[in-house]
């Protein structure tokens, strides 16, 4: 079981660390908000995460033989709403310069809860993220066993690894925030985020 719980550290951390469109989305929503906004954004990305690594330890070839055939399409989903979120991003940072006042309610993912259920969704919509898990479960006989304590020691290391980053990336964003706190700094990260994001999401389109 503890050779499961490593496997899913090393798993977590090596779909996680590299930085794409999501840890630039919770680095901004950290930066432009708070680390609370930022660490609900974070926990959604573990959450999707740990539930793609559960359904791979359970699933494996049978799983990604099945999303290979619609990964294109989800690959367009997810890219579409990464433009979405880019566009809305900037649209929020340029209203206040455009004398719209700034008392307005928070709407989008600029609220713990909303930030949480939009990432996670966000999260769950690319495809490689199963396949990547699949793919390990698969060179390994103790995660692919069938029994559920090492399954789940496997879902609990992939899922501490990847919170534990993608917490770290919202932390630093915070620090960001801090030290770009006046409407030209915050101006500034919003639509550097959304420029970057708008970049990624065409990348993800040209991936396939």
């Amino acid at each position: 079981m503890t050779g499961a719980f490593l496997a899913g550290l090393v798993a977590g951390y090596g779909v996680a660390i590299p930085v794409g469109a999501i840890a630039v989305l919770i680095m901004g929503l950290a930066a432009r908000t708070s680390f609370r906004v930022g660490a609900a954004a974070a926990l959604g990305v573990a959450t999707a995460d740990g539930l793609y690594a559960a359904v791979a330890a359970l699933g494996g070839a049978a799983l990604a033989a099945l999303i290979a055939p619609i990964a294109g399409p989800l690959r367009v989903v997810a890219a579409l709403v990464l433009l979405g979120l880019a566009a809305r991003t900037a649209w929020r940072a340029l209203r206040p310069a455009a004398g719209t006042t700034t008392d307005t309610p928070r709407r989008g993912l600029d609220g713990p809860s909303r930030a949480f259920a939009g990432v996670l969704a966000l999260t769950l919509l690319n495809p490689a993220t199963v396949v990547y898990f699949a793919a390990l479960v698969l060179g390994r006989r103790d995660a692919a066993d069938p029994d559920l304590t090492v399954a789940g020691a496997f879902v609990l290391g992939a899922f501490l690894a990847s919170a534990s980053w993608q917490l770290l990336i919202a932390g630093g964003g915070t620090l960001v925030g801090r030290v770009l706190a006046g409407p030209r700094g915050r101006l500034l990260t919003a639509l550097t985020s959304s420029a970057i994001i708008a970049t990624l999401a065409f990348a993800t389109l040209l991936s396939g």
